[in-house]
């Protein structure tokens, strides 16, 4: 079995207020969890209005199916509208 966590530091430059926030961050964690089949959730920044982070975790059979999920799953937050990625972070869980 193997397993990866990675986090999605965002900055919201539109953002005016939280409601705009998570107005700008539900499409992009209900995207990831209904076309990746992955677990995601708004991890930190909750109250701040123009950052947002997401987590997401995947598990699967091999490394490089992780790889290639991750990737599309950069590809679609890189994509997403309103928001700029400011950083990635990938913590990998290995299991022999």
């Amino acid at each position: 079995m193997h397993a990866a966590a990675v986090c999605f530091d965002l900055h919201v430059p539109e953002s005016r207020s939280l409601k705009t926030k998570r107005a700008a961050i539900r499409p992009i964690v209900d995207g990831l969890r209904h076309r990746f089949s992955v677990s995601v959730a708004e991890v930190d920044h909750q109250n701040q209005w123009q950052r947002a982070a997401i987590g997401v975790a995947v598990v699967g059979s091999s490394v490089m199916q992780i790889r290639e999920v991750l990737a599309s799953v950069e590809r679609f937050v890189v994509a997403a509208p309103d928001v700029e990625l400011l950083d990635v972070e990938t913590e990998w869980l290995e299991q022999p």
